[in-house]
């Protein structure tokens, strides 16, 4: 079992990045907040979750341990698997998602692409009392991260977060059409940011 990778970010997309360890190249599923933490970072470590199926071995990794730990508690809840799990992770930061689920905000849940009311419910209620004991040991901390800055151009970051949530499995027209919008109303925001808020619009 891999618990981390340590080495130099050979490749970096919103949703994926490779890492070069040993001369292997270890090509990872990532969220949006592990994107900006290896924006512009030579080398870096990651935090491994392996989704080992019949068909598949994923690697999912994240800049810290308490974002490894909520993916491990979504996919342990029933429908939850990985990619759902990483799309709920780069809507919310881990903070962020604890005091979701702390405070019971089904609407919250709702909002990110795949998740139904039934779906909401079911991560609210299984992962509650988890989540309390996360907190109360000290693995999260309710303080909202500070979001990463990446400076670009408009043009040049909406490119790049509409090939991110077509990715996704978002329909590339709707996506051009909510990045546009929220441009619009809030010029200059960074590509992770952009992907976010999109998430957050799109259902």
């Amino acid at each position: 079992m891999i618990a981390h990778l340590k080495g130099y970010v050979d490749e970096l997309t919103p949703t994926e990045a490779v890492i070069e360890a040993g001369g292997v190249g270890y090509q990872v599923s990532i969220s949006l907040n592990t994107f900006s933490f290896l924006q512009g970072k030579e080398t870096a470590k990651l935090y491994v979750c392996e989704v080992i199926r019949e068909d598949a071995h994923d690697l999912y990794g994240f800049f810290s341990k308490e974002e490894r730990s909520l993916f491990e508690a979504l996919t342990s809840v029933n429908g939850v698997g990985g990619q759902t799990a990483r799309m709920i992770l780069s809507a919310f930061t881990p903070a962020e998602l604890a005091d979701v689920i702390q405070n019971e905000q089904v609407s919250m849940l709702k909002s990110v692409k795949g998740i139904g009311p039934k779906a909401a419910a079911r991560i609210i209620i299984d992962l509650k009392d988890k989540v309390a004991q996360m907190l109360a040991g000290g693995a999260i901390e309710l303080t909202p991260a500070k979001g990463g800055g990446i400076s670009s151009a408009d043009k040049e970051a909406a490119e790049e977060a509409i090939g991110a949530l077509t990715i996704l499995g978002f329909q590339a027209g709707a996506v051009r059409k909510t990045v546009a919008s929220i441009l619009k109303s809030q010029p200059g925001l960074a590509v992770q940011q952009i992907i976010k808020q999109a998430l957050k619009e799109m259902k």
